[in-house]
């Protein structure tokens, strides 16, 4: 009987142990938009779309200032997901064998569900590249984009609704993402939540409530919508009593559609509507080499762990996510493949000021602490090239000149070279 009441309290030690280090590791929610603009949101400069959530997740967070995504959605999204750059992770291509955080959690114990616009999977039906089979327990949104004005919504790896009311979009996804957490999640185990909303991606609406009420025309009605849904989703989160152990992460997948080529063109459109976004200081937008195309809005919140109130203007990047979530999460991430984003867990508790390099999309530059440098045939999207620019190496000092207007490499050709140098660096791995 005694050797009995031994192996029951061995036993019961080890699942208190188990569920507390189940219960212990975070929970992660992300929230990731579409083509919204470095200056959008009002504490970032905006002072025409009212962002009261957005600015409130800022104060109880740490709002960071050189945060980089990709230039385009697939590749940022293959980058966000697999930690490696979209030379490696492929975009809209990224093969079944790329391994996402979401796997490697979901093998810790995690649940994970992904609720948004998916656009790895050459935007088809394709299971063995679709969430299910990349580390999502749930799946409910889109395979792509919205260009033609419709989304096809799968729900798992089953179709479940096609729809053109792009006003109606915000809100489904959030009272999916509610709904999860509500009454789908296990509340014993920590979770995973990828919500990758299809706005402000080119045929925007907003629903009726917010439609014609912003001072920043159409596109602001939706960014003010997606401002009031992201707070009824926080609030969810509050009212669950998971806000303590749970890291929020805010940001968007590339700078805003701003470029004329573009946005004069293209149909479908409320007839006079500004429905792009805004790079603020920074030059050009989406599909672009300069800032305005890869620098995003970036907030991240977890109570007692990161900083409140708090600005950084370390560089970090989505990529750096996977190996940031490994420490955190405990789990290893891949040795057979080269990882390009680094572990940013105390840039992000505020025990580090400093952050990393940052290469540009299909190796165009790299920036290191304020220098930034660009080859001469960096590659730009059809719609982001700028017909008066030369095509020369170029270098900039971000710190001294944010809206890149003055070009240094002649001035400072050393500087030049040692850059090109580290540019070229990253060409050596798989």
């Amino acid at each position: 009987m005694r050797r009995f009441y031994h192996l029951f309290l061995l036993y019961l030690g080890a699942f208190i142990f188990t569920t507390f280090q189940l219960t212990a590791r975070p929970n992660i929610l992300i929230i990731f938009t579409d083509d919204q603009g470095y200056a959008d949101i009002g504490c970032y400069g905006n002072k025409k779309n009212k962002t009261p959530r957005l600015d409130g997740l800022a104060k109880e967070g740490t709002r960071f200032t050189s945060f980089y995504s990709q230039t385009v959605c697939g590749p940022s999204r293959s980058a966000l997901l697999t930690g490696r750059q979209p030379i490696r992770s492929k975009g809209w291509s990224m093969p079944a064998t790329e391994t996402t955080f979401a796997e490697l959690m979901r093998e810790t114990g995690y649940q994970t569900a992904c609720i948004g616009k998916w656009d790895v999977s050459n935007r088809k039906p394709i299971p063995e590249r679709m969430p299910n089979s990349k580390g999502f327990d749930y799946y409910f949104g889109p395979l792509g984009a919205n260009d033609g004005g419709t989304v096809a919504i799968h729900e798992n790896n089953k179709p479940a609704l096609v729809t053109n009311k792009m006003g109606d979009l915000i809100n489904l996804y959030t009272n999916k993402s509610i709904n999860y957490l509500k009454k789908v999640r296990d509340p014993k185990k920590p979770f995973l939540l990828y919500l990758a909303h299809t706005m402000m991606h080119t045929i925007i609406d907003s629903s009726p409530n917010f439609r014609g009420k912003s001072e920043g025309g159409l596109y602001g009605d939706v960014v003010e919508e997606f401002d009031h849904e992201t707070g009824r989703l926080l609030d969810t989160v509050d009212e669950l009593g998971l806000k303590q152990n749970t890291l929020v992460i805010y940001t968007s997948d590339n700078g805003p559609w701003n470029q004329k080529k573009y946005t004069m063109k293209k149909k479908g459109h409320p007839k006079g509507s500004v429905f792009w976004g805004e790079s603020g200081p920074l030059r050009n937008g989406k599909g672009s080499c300069y800032e305005g195309g890869y620098r995003l809005p970036c907030i991240v919140r977890w109570p007692g762990k990161i900083p409140s109130g708090h600005v950084s203007a370390a560089i970090f990047a989505t990529i750096d996510f996977m190996p940031t979530f490994a420490n955190l999460c405990e789990f290893k991430i891949p040795n057979d493949r080269h990882i390009d984003g680094i572990d940013q867990t105390d840039l992000l508790f505020g025990k580090r000021t400093k952050g990393r390099d940052y290469f540009y999309f299909n190796n165009a530059g790299v920036r290191q602490g304020k220098w930034k440098y660009l080859k001469a045939n960096a590659h730009f999207h059809g719609y982001a090239i700028e017909d008066k620019r030369i095509k020369a190496e170029e270098l900039y000092d971000l710190e001294n000149d944010l809206g890149e207007t003055k070009n240094l490499a002649s001035k400072f050709p050393e500087k030049t070279a040692k850059l090109k140098a580290l540019m070229q660096s990253i060409e050596k791995f798989n």
